[in-house]
């Protein structure tokens, strides 16, 4: 099936298959790196936000969802966060582990542009927020004509994951590295539960 961006602004995604500036990883399309440890966080419980915001963004409510349980490996205390990026100061933050460059882009133009990207640690809605449309913004960049067997909805998450030119490098038929593909066995992990969650 085809990403389609309906005249409403919603975008219509197929679920992902079953068979196995960038927001929160650094997965090059030849990257071999090992994923991070599944579990630690618990998305369930801004199911309501990540359905107003996925829908204000056009985006997959599902998908969104099933990208907070990707990114919920590491615990998310506010103070944590701020304490390890003085050590590694290009360290993500927020439940939805965005980096400064992807907020950055992000927030443009929306109703969140006020805002910075140190008010994530504090602020889930603001976190799910900017995720919501940092995949808009992915989506409006992938090709209608696209190689290979990736699903829309996998192409946004390694987007995400990966960053945008990473993201159109699959969508012509380059073949995820070991990091990205385990991003995307987490994600066909989440897709399940982060359905319900939704629809709940």
């Amino acid at each position: 099936m085809v990403l389609v961006v309906a005249s409403a602004g919603a975008v219509a995604c197929e679920p992902p298959r079953t068979d196995s500036a960038r927001a929160s990883g650094s997965a090059a399309p030849g990257a071999a790196d090992t994923a991070a440890p599944k579990g630690g966080g618990q998305p369930a419980r801004y199911a309501p936000q990540v359905v107003a915001h996925a829908r204000a963004a056009g985006i997959d409510p599902q998908l969104l969802m099933a990208i907070l349980h990707n990114e919920s490996y590491k615990p998310h205390d506010s103070a944590l966060e701020r304490a390890w990026q003085k050590l590694k100061p290009d360290s993500a933050f927020g439940i939805a582990n965005m980096h400064k460059a992807a907020f950055d882009e992000a927030k443009q133009g929306r109703d969140f542009a006020d805002r910075d990207w140190q008010d994530l640690p504090d602020d889930p809605d603001l976190a799910i927020e900017a995720a919501a449309w940092h995949l808009h913004d992915l989506a409006a960049q992938l090709p209608a004509n696209r190689a290979g067997a990736l699903t829309g909805n996998e192409l946004l998450a390694l987007g995400y994951n990966t960053g945008a030119g990473n993201m159109l490098a699959f969508a012509r038929g380059v073949k995820p590295g070991s990091q990205a593909s385990a991003y995307l066995d987490r994600l066909h992990d989440n897709w399940a539960e982060s359905g319900r969650e939704v629809r709940s």
